[in-house]
């Protein structure tokens, strides 16, 4: 369940949100100025912040700055071009001028939730001493980097992102044809072959097995 905290001193706007929200699923918070929303900050860390700039005690544009690792939608009244530049700027991700639009507004919170957790999935996928970049396209075995050629990345990478299960050989020459065209069936099991002895001689481990008649998999020990 992701957890939204309402900073908005405006008892029946707030009430709106918690009941329209709630009804999506989401957890909610709410803090009434700019100094309780600092502290239940500092108490647990939402998915996602609503923020009103016209708050009792620290306004809304000292709050921004100091909300981190966090998507802020500003909920304000301000309509002034320059008070949403600066907010923007200031670190918010998005910008909804009171009176707004529900279904708008659950819409944004939607798709900026959606964007953050793209944003905060981990480059690496590891197994056992592996690790994979997906960013950088480099792998390590015991912090040695391995020269990989982009079909063996390709379909190392895959057989990581599915570590228990068995990747039969049609998945695997549809799927890594994504990163790499130049596999094909009769060639897949060499390509197999030299990713394994360069993975092999590493430390002499096995890294990869095959099923007969199936597919390969990641060997676990």
């Amino acid at each position: 369940m992701k957890r939204i905290l309402i900073i908005d001193d405006d008892i029946h706007i707030g009430n709106v949100l918690e009941e329209a929200l709630s009804k999506e699923g989401y957890e909610i918070s709410r803090a009434y100025s700019g100094t309780e929303a600092l502290f239940v900050l500092s108490k647990s860390k939402p998915d996602l912040v609503l923020l009103d700039l016209m708050l009792p005690g620290l306004d809304g544009e000292d709050v921004l700055p100091k909300i981190k690792g966090i998507p802020v939608i500003v909920v304000s009244a301000k309509v002034d071009i320059d008070n949403k530049v600066n907010v923007l700027l200031g670190g918010a991700v998005d910008y909804v001028t009171k009176p707004f639009s529900m279904r708008e507004l659950l819409a944004r919170i939607s798709a900026h939730l959606r964007n953050a957790e793209r944003m905060f999935v981990s480059p690496e996928l590891t197994f056992l001493d592996i690790v994979l970049n997906t960013n950088t396209h480099i792998v390590k075995i015991n912090n040695m980097e391995i020269k990989l050629t982009r079909t063996e990345y390709a379909i190392l990478k895959l057989l990581m992102q599915n570590p228990t299960q068995v990747v039969t050989k049609s998945l695997l020459l549809d799927r890594i044809s994504e990163d790499t065209p130049d596999c094909t069936e009769s060639s897949l099991k060499m390509h197999i072959s030299n990713l394994r002895k360069k993975m092999r001689d590493v430390n002499n481990k096995d890294y990869i097995e095959a099923v007969w008649g199936i597919g390969f998999k990641m060997r676990a020990e």
